[in-house]
């Protein structure tokens, strides 16, 4: 039995390691570079809602696993430039006055041209940047913490919604171009 279990932590850890060694990251002068010009996209690749309801419904689900973690497979993001804040993201949770007739209303999809950010960096080099949309009534805060090496961690909090975070990374902000029809 012993060796089954050394057996077991011995394939966790190197499946750990593994994990961590394939993640990428980014030059920190360029990480840098974005975080002070305050253009930068934020790509979210997983979404961690904080109600116990939602991570039950997720653990009862065939083929599950026991984590509260939901992997984004899609354009989820923050586009942030000096006067225009466009945020597509994913809500999942309680909403206390959810939107019956428009389900776009009851995810993250908002755009705030009226916002103020305040910027601050802790002695480790990390950024903390806090966004406050004045211009969209249930978005009470944004936090952004950027890491050195490109990964990013997003807390939302809402006037109508319980908190939800991302884990993603930033990068430059592409052009989007419009599909023809």
């Amino acid at each position: 039995m012993k060796k089954f279990i050394s057996f077991l932590f011995a394939f966790g850890l190197l499946f750990f390691f593994q994990n961590c060694a394939s993640q990428g990251s980014v030059d920190p002068k360029t990480v840098e570079a974005l975080v002070d010009s305050q253009e930068f996209t934020f790509y979210a690749q997983r979404a961690n809602p904080t109600n116990y309801d939602v991570i039950n419904v997720m653990n009862s689900m065939p083929n599950s696993t026991a984590t509260r973690v939901l992997n984004l497979n899609g354009d989820y993001t923050i586009d942030l430039s000096k006067n225009n804040m466009v945020v597509v993201l994913p809500y999942f949770g309680r909403a206390f006055s959810p939107n019956y007739g428009n389900p776009d209303q009851n995810s993250y999809r908002f755009t705030s041209k009226d916002f103020t950010v305040n910027k601050s960096q802790t002695k480790k080099g990390k950024w903390i940047l806090k966004i406050r949309p004045n211009d969209v009534s249930n978005v009470s805060d944004i936090n952004i913490e950027i890491f050195k090496n490109g990964k990013a961690f997003v807390s939302i909090g809402s006037s109508d919604r319980q908190p939800i975070t991302y884990d993603g990374y930033i990068g430059k902000t592409e052009i989007k171009k419009d599909k023809e029809n």
